[in-house]
């Protein structure tokens, strides 16, 4: 059966001095006649990555709305996302053999997901990403039914997309959030461009005094006397944390002090593949005592859950790293620009919609011009406040869960 999640109600009135008067009462106003509607929205997984950030901050906004907003993951099932985390990275772009009797289990597998389903009615459904997108085949009555798709599909390996592109053919609406992630093929008319955002009251991302972030640091061995270099995201082959090694490793020779931590803490269900690229980390790193790998909930202190952990991260860290190589969008620099930290990321994906380079962060094209970008960082404190000041007013004018909740209630009054 698809588990039901549940979060509490939160009042959009909450944010009231974090954006624009304009923009609530605009938010209020196109809520009105979305009340007692029940929207669904289906992902996979309820904990551990971006959509489940998002669901997180909008499932109880809307809820506040008086919206009848409800939010369902499908049953987990090791084989189906072991397949489907094959088909994420082939439509970013691997090479995937993708066999006739793989196609059929992901229908056969969805199918028996969309009969558990006969009983369940909404005004509107949401979709998120390609594990439940097939969803829709074992639907008929589904409609109106939007997918939203969070990564880059700009670039896929052809055979796969062929066969996502019949799924995603059938939906009334399609979001992207960057109007390059979206690959030929689908009709123009029904694809909208959302940027996702951050809960800037959550506490991932509440203000965190930097003495009180320090000292949970310091609760992991991280001496908080000495630069750290962090990235959080999951060990994941796109994220390329062992490329992150290596940036650090030449900024080690200028800063011979510098520490790193990877944060990456297993969560998501539908990512198997974590576990084999953290143990590539773990032993490329060897007896490093400068990098901190952090991957089990067990190795927080007792008094940190992960959130705060994470917070306490992104707010004592020196410099942010996104290395990846591909990336739908990075909620995880997000909330780092929220904090006024400095993110240095690889031009990809939504890391370049929401780092102006040289203005609000940097963006650098190979490792060697990271590591310089990072050194730049730790050499010059007021360019760092400088960045900080203007990163975190990027976000607030643009990147925050109010603005995504915006454009998702303009959307549900098209097609409800």
């Amino acid at each position: 059966m698809l588990s039901l999640v549940s979060v509490p109600p939160k009042n959009i009135n909450l944010y009231k001095n974090l954006v624009k008067q304009s923009l609530l009462k605009e938010i209020k106003s196109v809520s009105k006649k979305l009340q007692k509607k029940k929207i669904i929205f289906i992902n996979s997984t309820s904990q551990g990555g971006g959509v489940a950030e998002i669901m997180q901050g909008i499932i109880p906004l809307m809820q506040g709305l008086k919206i009848d907003a409800q939010w369902f993951v499908i049953p987990p099932n090791k084989e189906f996302f072991n397949l489907t985390k094959q088909i994420h990275n082939a439509l970013q772009g691997k090479p995937f053999a993708f066999k006739k009797q793989q196609k059929d289990f992901y229908c056969q597998y969805l199918k028996k997901v969309a009969s558990q389903m006969s009983n369940m009615e909404a005004d509107l459904w949401l979709i998120h990403d390609i594990q439940p997108l097939g969803l829709i085949s074992f639907l008929p009555n589904i409609h109106p039914v939007i997918s939203h798709i969070h990564i880059d599909t700009s670039n896929p390996y052809v055979p796969v997309w062929d066969f996502i592109k019949t799924f995603l053919s059938k939906y009334d609406r399609i979001i992207f959030s960057n109007k390059n992630f979206i690959h030929q093929g689908l009709a123009k008319n029904r694809i909208k461009i959302f940027p996702p955002g951050i809960d800037p009251l959550s506490k991932k991302n509440k203000k965190l005094d930097l003495a009180k972030a320090k000292k949970i640091l310091s609760k992991v061995g991280i001496n908080t006397k000495k630069p750290l270099i962090s990235q959080v995201s999951r060990f994941d082959p796109w994220k390329d944390p062992l490329g992150v090694i290596n940036i650090y490793r030449t900024v080690q020779n200028k800063f011979p002090d510098v520490q790193l931590a990877l944060v990456g803490i297993f969560l998501a269900k539908d990512d198997p593949e974590a576990e084999k690229i953290y143990q590539q980390v773990k032993n490329k790193v060897k007896e490093d005592k400068n990098i901190f790998l952090f991957s089990n909930l067990k190795q927080l202190p007792k008094d940190v859950d992960l959130d705060i952990f994470i917070n306490a991260i992104q707010t004592g860290s020196d410099v942010i790293i996104q290395n990846s190589k591909k990336e739908g969008f990075g909620l995880s620099c997000t909330e780092a620009m929220w904090k006024e930290n400095v993110v240095v990321a690889r031009p990809v994906g939504g890391l370049k919609i929401q780092i102006q380079d040289k203005k609000s962060g940097f963006l650098a094209e190979n490792p060697k011009q990271m590591a310089q970008q990072i050194i730049r960082i730790l050499e010059n404190p007021d360019l760092k406040k400088k960045l900080g000041r203007a990163a975190k007013q990027r976000v607030q004018e643009r990147f925050l869960i109010i603005h995504l909740l915006r454009n998702y209630l303009k959307l549900f009054n098209e097609l409800i």
